[in-house]
Parts: C-alpha cells; structure tokens; sequence
C-alpha cells in the first residue's frame, strides 16, 4: 500500500509509528508540540514528553505494527489523515483500531499540534478480553 502524499513531519509520524521507532516517531513534532491521543483526556506537551509517552506504550505490544494512514487533506499547515492501527498485544491478542488525526504544522514544518480522534474504550476492550 502507498501512502497518501503529506507534509514530511506528518509521514514521518506515520513511518515512525510503523517502524516502532520511538526517536523518531517524537521528532516528528517541535520541541513545544502538543498530542492529545486521543482528544479528550489533557494532552501531551513537549517533546521530551511525547516521546516518553510512545516509549511507554511500545513494549506493551509484539510487534507494533502502526498506524496505515488512507487518505489525506492538506490545507496550508492543517492536515488531516483518516488511518487504520494494528498490534499485536504480548498475549498474543489482535488489537486494531481506527480514527482521524488533525495535525498543526509550525513554521519549520514540524508538528506543533496532533489531535488523535479514535475510540479508545474500543482500542482498551481489546486489550482487556
């Protein structure tokens, strides 16, 4: 599957998240960004902090297989990706999931804001069978 054409740091996300690569799935935002995943609960800020949050979540999965982004819309620095999740919890157990992320691009490109719009009482029941 190819994936729809985006700004760098939004692929970047993207790539990284299916690599399992904390590094550089965080780097993908500025040093100030903010992640809400998913909106509602307060959200992530800070790089440094994103990028303890992603390290956090990995090794809970074997393998991480990431988020496939289907279809794209860029309109000057907001992007919005519709993509699909998959992973394989440690038990053995399939977990997918789905939703809409938003992004906000700074002026160097970088993500300053992620908005993560999925079902995550969807994403924990499958985690919880």
């Amino acid at each position: 599957m190819t994936f729809p054409a985006m700004p760098a740091a939004v692929l970047q996300f993207f790539t990284a998240s299916q690599n399992a690569d904390a590094d550089t799935w965080a780097a993908a935002f500025a040093d100030d960004g903010v992640f809400h995943d998913p909106v509602g609960p307060p959200p992530i800020t800070g790089r440094a902090a994103i990028h303890r949050f992603i390290a956090s979540v990995l090794p809970g999965f074997h393998p991480f297989l990431g988020l496939t982004p289907l279809q794209a819309h860029t309109v000057g620095n907001q992007v919005a990706v519709s993509w699909r999740g998959a992973a394989v919890a440690l038990d053995g157990t399939p977990v997918n999931w789905s939703g809409i992320n938003v992004y906000e691009l700074d002026d160097t490109g970088l993500i300053k804001e992620a908005k993560a719009y999925f079902n995550s009482a969807i994403f924990q029941a499958q985690l919880t069978h």
